[in-house]
């Protein structure tokens, strides 16, 4: 039985403690929050301990879930990891790409596991659609949100587009060639909407646009490769597909079909890995992935700043 704690009960944290109260293969020990006030009611919810300070956990804990403020990542992880504590942290892994390698050197050198909340990576339907990848040739992403008064420390490139650029580099084969990128601040001091047009050496090319502006809730990922078109919808965890062949005499054929996929809560598939990463088998969405999407969301902000400079549009961060 592994022993569990959340540092950080916001949304996502409360979310994290219900999960691993009701896993078989894990026990929520405690719940920690500087703030008593979000803390203790997530704890008595649970029938667990409330701490304030997360070292409090040291020694009691085989793993924490790690739900704090982006800032909070780094400093956070570093003690647990030291102290031989698994750490689960929420995307992105850190703010900086400095930060992300100062993490991975931290849990390699303690041999412990380092595990990014990159959730949609375990999305059942992009687990589908990743057993029929052979060449993408075309991306296209399209997550827009309607505004919530959540995550709004960090811009929409590391708040919704980080999901995107993970799953897309978990599909292609290749290393970045060239970015173009724009966005612009709407409600609040940071970037809000943005859109990037990323070319791989392969000479794929991915077209994202994330947004928490939006009048709707979309959660799409279209590709194409050759002979075929692949839908993602995250939200109803579908996968369409679209099949061409040249058929007799050179008319093309064409095959329509849902692929099958197996239904569950992407958290707690995620959560699931985790758990059987600190028991020993791999780690899934690891420290250098999750630093490999934040190097390539940093080099997409910059873009945006240097169009914004030529537009004339300020924004913070």
């Amino acid at each position: 039985m592994i022993k569990v704690a959340v540092v950080g009960t916001g949304h996502f944290g409360r979310e994290h403690a219900r999960i691993y109260h009701g896993t078989e293969s894990a026990r929520l020990v405690a719940v920690c929050d500087t703030l008593e006030s979000n803390g203790r009611p997530v704890a008595e919810r649970f029938g667990v301990p409330y701490v304030r300070d997360f070292r409090a956990l040291v020694g009691e804990v085989d793993a924490v879930s790690l739900a704090v403020p982006t800032s909070l990542h780094h400093p956070i992880a570093c003690e647990l990891l030291d102290a031989k504590i698994a750490v689960l942290v929420e995307k992105p892994i850190a703010r900086t790409v400095e930060e992300a390698d100062e993490m991975i050197e931290t849990a390699e050198r303690n041999e412990t596991v380092l595990q990014v909340g990159h959730l949609e990576r375990f999305n059942p339907a992009v687990i589908a659609a990743s057993r029929i990848v052979t060449r993408p040739l075309f991306f296209e992403a399209h997550r827009l949100s309607v505004f919530t008064p959540r995550s709004l420390d960090i811009d929409v490139v590391m708040d919704l587009m980080i999901h995107d650029l993970d799953v897309v580099l978990s599909l292609v084969n290749s290393e970045v060639a060239e970015i173009r990128a724009a966005g612009v601040p709407i409600l609040t001091p940071r970037i809000d909407i943005a859109n990037a047009r990323i070319e791989f050496e392969n000479g794929c090319v991915a077209n994202l646009t994330a947004s928490r502006v939006s009048g709707e809730r979309v959660r799409k990922l279209r590709f194409f490769q050759p002979g075929q078109y692949v839908v993602i919808d995250y939200s109803a965890q579908e996968v369409a597909v679209v099949s061409v062949d040249a058929g007799e005499r050179g008319t093309p054929a064409f095959d329509s079909r849902l692929l099958e996929v197996e239904r569950d809560e992407p958290l707690k598939i995620e959560i699931e890995s985790f758990l059987a990463s600190v028991a020993g088998a791999p780690v899934e969405a690891n420290g250098r992935q999750g630093r490999r999407a934040l190097a390539l969301a940093t080099d997409i902000t910059e873009k945006i700043r240097e169009h914004a400079g030529r537009a004339g549009v300020g924004f913070a961060g």
